[in-house]
């Protein structure tokens, strides 16, 4: 027999921005991890360079908290240069985190649970929504991870967010 469960409220708004910054942290670590030629340029199994996924991750966060908080889903990415140099990188990730710690606590508590579709692609709370954007960034860090194992350079311990 399976129990009935019921609707529990396990982390709050604020507790989230915090754990989600917890990993921006660590990811930022593994950015400084490489070494400047392989961040652009390494790859293992055909898969892309790292810098590659971490303006993947890096170009949504913003606008998926925008589109949260305001239902409105402009096209991620926007107009900025993709960075060339790992300075270039970090600074970018530097200015969204201030973002992030900005923005983040304006979304309405409602807008967390309201249905909307993100980027016409994704039809999910919002919460779903910026779970999607933690997700996508751990499991492109796990791909760091490798290719950093497979440079011989030691990885950040994943604990320490």
């Amino acid at each position: 027999m399976v129990a009935e469960i019921k609707e529990v409220n396990v982390l709050s708004a604020d507790e989230v921005l915090k754990s989600w910054q917890g990993h921006r942290r660590l990811t930022r670590r593994v950015i400084e991890a490489f070494p400047e030629d392989k961040l652009f340029a390494f790859s293992v199994g055909g898969m892309r360079p790292f810098a590659d996924m971490a303006w993947e991750f890096i170009r949504m966060a913003v606008p998926i908290v925008d589109g949260v908080a305001t239902s409105e889903w402009k096209e991620f990415g926007g107009t900025e240069p993709k960075p060339t140099t790992k300075a270039e990188l970090l600074k970018v990730w530097d200015v969204q985190t201030a973002e992030l710690n900005e923005k983040f606590p304006k979304i309405p508590a409602h807008r967390f649970s309201e249905v909307d579709t993100a980027f016409g692609q994704w039809k999910n709370p919002g919460i779903v929504t910026i779970q999607y954007a933690i997700d996508n960034e751990i499991h492109h860090r796990g791909q760091g991870y490798v290719y950093l194992r497979a440079l011989g350079i030691e990885p950040p311990a994943f604990w320490e967010r």
